[in-house]
């Protein structure tokens, strides 16, 4: 009959317990791989309280290899199986897990990591590291995806960044900002002002087309001659022009301009021509004769776009963006010349602010939602929806404001 072991203290050890040298406690066992693992603690009730916890992922099928692999370890596999995704996006979810994630959480065991350590270091991005809500959304979208392998995989039960944000975003009472569109007298304003300003009159085509078409800014720059009818009045949208910094193996680095698919396959679309913006294709044809410039660039076999720079070389959003930035000041320098209390200025905003003017008009016109979704190129309607929805409430207290006089007896 074989003997019994124990311990110091005459206690009957299990199978794959010992007690070492210093007195602290062993338990080993083989894992699914057949592999041994070990565990440690310093006493044996310590001890047989991980037995229990092992016994029980064994039983609920988690892996014991969950126990020694990190967030690291997991994005690492992620980002080896991830398919699907443009580069420029996949070179930005690599950049926000290695600049936030890596160096503060990356090396902790999926095995510890609880649902506060996740909230922790949400506070933490917000707290200490001042990011904007927009910023912790892509940083979250990949975070919860590395850890939904560890879900699927058997490593972990639950995703622990699972509703985190949402919380986040209460705690902190976070507003998504919603973009403004220009009004109609200051969309008159901004037109008007490049139209007649000497120095930013060559910007009129493209920031006209912008908003007569509700195009994405890499919708725009990457737009050809080809790609445009002027005796049908169609503009065909098949591709996106894409400005990013490449950091993938194999490629050559740095900051350089790519041709893309449309942002969702909806995003192709043909999308009919205003008379205006018939009007500034042919002042932007014009003018390139006048001064005898030409495309000289090519982009993964694309060339011949309409927008183009001195150098003729391609438009990107940074460039317009900045432009947009000299012309508010600019225009509302002017208009202070000419009275103290002008009627109108120009507010802060973006090339995309543009897109949301054309929705509004369009919305204003009261045309059909389901043409503003084609003619936008959403794959879903709740986004148009959620414009229209916005356009029609200013729409109503603009309305309302009249109304007063009318009921006054």
């Amino acid at each position: 009959m074989a003997t019994k072991r124990k311990d110091k203290s005459r206690v009957v050890l299990k199978t794959g317990e010992v007690q070492r040298k210093d007195g602290t406690y062993q338990f080993s066992w083989q894992d699914s791989q057949m592999k041994r693992r070990f565990v440690y603690a310093r006493t044996l009730d310590d001890l047989r309280e991980k037995e229990k916890r092992i016994q029980k992922d064994k039983c609920d099928g988690i892996k014991t290899e969950a126990r020694y692999t990190t967030i690291d370890k997991l994005f690492d596999l992620w980002a080896n199986m991830k398919r699907g995704l443009k580069n420029n996006t996949f070179e930005n979810y690599k950049y926000m897990y290695n600049t936030f994630v890596r160096p503060v959480i990356g090396s902790k065991r999926i095995s510890t990591l609880k649902k506060s350590d996740i909230k922790k270091y949400y506070n933490y991005l917000v707290d200490e590291r001042n990011l904007k809500p927009s910023t912790i959304d892509n940083i979250h979208t990949v975070l919860h995806q590395v850890l939904q392998i560890a879900v699927d995989d058997d490593f972990i039960r639950n995703n622990p960044s699972d509703n985190v944000l949402r919380e986040l975003k209460k705690a902190h009472c976070f507003q998504s900002e919603k973009r403004r569109a220009l009004t109609k007298p200051e969309q008159e304003l901004f037109l008007n002002f490049l139209k007649t300003h000497p120095v930013y009159e060559h910007w009129y085509p493209v920031f006209a087309v912008m908003i007569g078409t509700g195009l994405r800014v890499g919708e725009v720059t990457g737009l050809r001659w080809c790609d445009i009818d002027m005796e049908s009045g169609m503009i065909d949208v098949n591709h996106t022009l894409v400005y990013y910094d490449h950091r993938t193996e194999g490629s050559k680095s740095g900051c350089y301009f790519n041709v893309n698919t449309t942002k969702t396959p909806a995003s192709m679309r043909q999308v009919p021509m205003l008379g205006f913006v018939k009007e500034a294709f042919e002042h932007e044809k014009q003018k390139q004769e006048d001064l005898g410039l030409h495309c000289e660039v090519t982009i993964d076999g694309y060339t011949d776009f309409i927008f183009i720079n001195r150098f003729g070389q391609a438009q990107h959003q940074a460039t317009l963006n900045k432009a947009i930035r000299r012309i508010i000041r600019d225009c509302n320098d002017e208009q202070f010349l000419h009275s103290d209390e002008p009627d109108v200025l120009l507010p802060h905003f973006s090339c995309h602010s543009l897109r949301h003017t054309f929705t509004t008009r369009m919305c204003e016109a009261g045309v059909n939602i389901k043409v503003i979704q084609d003619a936008l190129g959403h794959s879903d309607i709740s986004t148009t929806l959620n414009i229209y929805a916005d356009v029609t409430k200013e729409m109503k207290a603009e309305e309302f404001k009249g109304l007063d006089s009318y009921f006054k007896v």
